[in-house]
C-alpha cells in the first residue's frame, strides 16, 4: 500500500472513470484515508464499532462546507450518544484539513482523499465546466453506513444548512 495515498486495493477506479452512485443496501466501499493529524482511518475498523455517517464535501473553508462542518460538529455528541461516528471527506490535503478544523473549532474528523479514489468509489464526483475548463468536483453527499458495512442511506446533492440534523434523525431511526 502506498503511504502517500493510503486507499485499499478494492477501490480500483481509474482517475477519470465516471462515478456510479451507491444505493441503499449496497456494501460501502472499503478505504483507508489519513485525517488532519495523519492518522489513518479504516472504514472496516470504524464501522464495526459504530454506525457511520460519511459526508463528502467540495472544499475546506468555503461557506457551504463550513456551515455543514460546523453543524455536524455541534451535533457530534448527539451522534456519538446515538451510536454513530461522523467523518467528513474531501480532496483537500491533511494540512488544509488541520487548518480548517483549527480555524473553526471543528469536532468532526476530516479525511483526505487527494486522488479522489474514495470519492469516485462512492459516486460523488461529477464534471463541471468553469471558465471554459472541465474539471471534476465533489457533489455534496452523505452516507449512513451500519455496523455491517451496508449503506442504509445514500443522499446525493444535499444542502448544507440543516443537513446534520436530518442525518441525526436518520441515525436515531436505525
Amino acid at each position: 500500500m502506498d503511504n502517500q495515498n493510503p486507499v485499499i486495493a478494492d477501490t480500483h477506479h481509474k482517475p477519470h472513470s465516471p462515478s456510479v452512485q451507491l444505493k441503499t443496501g449496497d456494501r460501502a466501499p472499503a478505504f483507508e484515508l489519513p485525517d488532519a493529524d495523519l492518522n489513518v482511518v479504516d472504514l472496516v475498523g470504524v464501522s464495526s464499532n459504530s454506525n457511520l455517517v460519511l459526508y463528502f464535501y467540495p472544499k475546506d473553508d468555503t461557506p457551504g462546507c463550513t456551515t455543514e462542518a460546523l453543524e455536524f460538529s455541534e451535533l457530534e455528541l448527539d451522534f456519538r450518544d446515538s451510536g454513530a461516528l461522523v467523518l467528513g471527506i474531501s480532496m483537500d490535503d491533511c494540512m488544509a484539513h488541520g487548518e480548517f478544523r483549527d480555524k473553526h473549532g471543528l469536532a468532526v474528523q476530516l479525511l483526505s482523499d487527494v486522488e479522489g479514489l474514495v470519492c469516485r468509489s462512492y459516486g460523488v464526483m461529477y464534471r463541471k465546466e468553469y471558465e471554459g475548463q472541465t474539471r471534476e468536483c465533489i457533489r455534496r453527499s452523505t452516507f449512513v453506513i451500519d455496523r455491517k458495512g451496508v449503506v442504509r442511506h445514500a443522499l446525493y446533492g444535499v444542502s448544507p444548512r440543516g443537513h446534520a440534523a436530518e442525518v441525526l434523525q436518520l441515525i436515531k431511526e436505525l
